[in-house]
């Protein structure tokens, strides 16, 4: 082991993350609080209102739940990922998959109102503008002559990457929830974490990856937004730190750059976990430390495609002020 390894066996806290179940009367006592939210919906998901009442709504989740999200705000353990299984989205009357691109959710709906209540247990919702026309609720979904893109409307292989790793303001965590699986069930989230990854790079890579020698490109999503600005793929504490990085988007401006992040990429393929999400599956992922990506799958187009809906939360909002307009849950530049 080395010295970083053992540094970090020392000094690590006590860690939370993984995968959760509940009990049938605690899903319950959360469903009677996710349908009352709901019954107070106005028309829109992102109406300012709704999303304060999710946060109040809060308060009234049941304590085990409450514990499990504040114990993974804490430390999000050694993957980075918690998975809730089975909660509330009323599976038996959602509507056909979408096959649009830039499909959000709008009108409010079980999921909507379960996604924007953990997202107040995480910090705040907020979503951008250039993308998905800044909708707090967002479709994950295949659209038809878009197999091939690197983004949220693909279905080959999405490669590892921090959600919008170009921008200075990025969500703390990304949370997906399932509404429905791909057909054959074998479309897997994938999530690789610096906690993982770290103690198997040489200390030629760990140092060059700590260097501002990296230019990432905005996902096709955003548009012609351009690069962002060059930084360093690892920062914060050495023993324990943040990642910035898009396989498909960051490029080195050197070549030790270009070494480490191809090691770095190499070993995030070969110790990736491998999640296979069911309908009420809410996982979120610590977009600070953990990458994700998706395996390929086929979509029919038949209206019963895979169905995720996404919503990014904020632990501290406050940071993004200049670029929400109005302290508003979007960001606009």
């Amino acid at each position: 082991m080395s010295s970083v390894d053992t540094k970090q066996a020392r000094y690590a806290p006590a860690i939370s993350g993984g995968t959760v179940r509940y009990d049938a009367p605690i899903l319950a006592l959360l469903g009677h609080v996710v349908a009352e939210l709901l019954d107070q919906a106005g028309e829109r998901v992102d109406d300012p209102a709704w999303v304060a009442l999710a946060r109040h709504a809060w308060e009234d989740v049941p304590g085990e739940i409450r514990r499990t999200v504040r114990e993974f705000r804490r430390h999000s353990g050694p993957d980075g990922v918690l998975v809730l299984r089975r909660l509330p989205i009323g599976a038996a009357h959602l509507p056909p998959t979408p096959m649009v691109k830039g499909s959000v959710q709008h009108r409010p709906s079980l999921p909507a109102a379960t996604l924007l209540l953990f997202a107040a247990g995480l910090g705040d919702p907020a979503a951008f503008a250039a993308e998905k026309s800044g909708a707090l609720v967002q479709d994950v979904v295949p659209v038809p002559g878009q197999e091939t893109v690197q983004g949220n409307v693909g279905s080959v292989e999405l490669t590892f990457h921090t959600e919008n790793a170009f921008h200075a303001h990025r969500p703390d965590y990304v949370m997906l929830l399932c509404l429905r699986p791909d057909h054959e069930g074998t479309a897997e989230l994938r999530t690789s974490c610096a906690r993982r990854v770290l103690p198997m790079l040489t200390p030629g890579a760990r140092a060059a990856l700590g260097r501002p020698e990296y230019v990432t490109e905005a996902p096709p999503s955003f548009g012609p937004a351009g690069e962002g600005t060059q930084h360093a793929v690892l920062t914060g504490d050495p023993y324990d730190p943040d990642w910035c990085f898009d396989e498909a988007a960051t490029k080195a401006v050197t070549p030790d750059g270009m070494a480490a992040l191809t090691e770095l990429a190499e070993v995030a393929h070969r110790t990736y976990t491998g999640l296979l999400l069911r309908p009420g599956d809410l996982a979120v992922v610590d977009n600070r430390i953990t990458l994700h990506g998706r395996s390929a799958f086929t979509p029919r187009y038949d209206g019963r495609d895979r169905w995720l809906q996404r919503t990014f939360a904020f632990s501290d909002l406050r940071r993004s002020r200049d670029h929400r307009p109005g302290d508003g849950s979007v960001l606009v530049r």
